[in-house]
């Protein structure tokens, strides 16, 4: 292991045990940092989860309940990302088990009940661009929910949320392998849907 990667691996540990340390002791400052830190983020997870801002939004602040009551519970071996999102993730599934126990998962996900994604302001140069961003964006939304919600999900660890592939297998506690299928299979599946979007 060169110096750099060394440093990187040694860094990502002290940060992993300073956090899982201040947990155990209820720093209500390392909470609030870590809130500032991740709030935007798990926010837009649990949203991609549930299609349901509102509902998102209760979740949000259920986990980092959780996070306060549960923090004795983290270890600092996994980075607190994948730690945090495994709280959202079981959150939600428990939410929308009590719902709705004898529908699965995937037909929990009713595209028709998502709310419109927010979409950042266009940076084109022309209302005409402006519109076909907004069109292909509405396409590709639609193409995402139409996936099983543990294809979207991978979908969105990996491309919106930047996780790795063994970072996600941690999260949503399958194989490696599984993760790829997931991974793979979503994206011949949106390939197939979005034929003739062009940018």
């Amino acid at each position: 292991m060169n110096a750099t990667a060394c440093y990187f691996v040694n860094g990502m540990e002290s940060e992993t045990s300073a956090i899982a340390l201040g947990l155990r002791r209820r720093d209500p400052d390392l909470l609030d940092r870590l809130i500032e830190q991740y709030q935007h983020r798990l926010l837009r997870y649990l949203v991609s989860l549930t299609a349901d801002r509102a509902l998102a939004e209760d979740l949000f602040q259920e986990t980092w309940i959780r996070v306060l009551e549960r923090g004795h519970q983290y270890d600092g071996r996994h980075e607190f990302i994948t730690w945090l999102y495994t709280i959202a993730r079981n959150l939600t599934i428990d939410h929308l088990r009590s719902k709705r126990p004898a529908i699965s998962l995937d037909e929990l996900m009713d595209p028709e009940d998502s709310a419109v994604p927010y979409e950042p302001a266009s940076t084109g140069p022309s209302a005409l661009d402006a519109v076909a961003q907004h069109e292909i964006a509405e396409r590709i939304t639609a193409a995402m929910s139409g996936l099983p919600v543990e294809y979207r999900e991978t979908v969105v660890l990996r491309f919106q949320e930047g996780f790795g592939l063994e970072e996600i297998a941690t999260l949503t506690k399958v194989p490696l392998g599984t993760v790829k299928s997931r991974l793979y299979r979503a994206l011949d599946m949106l390939m197939g849907r979005l034929k003739g979007v062009r940018p």
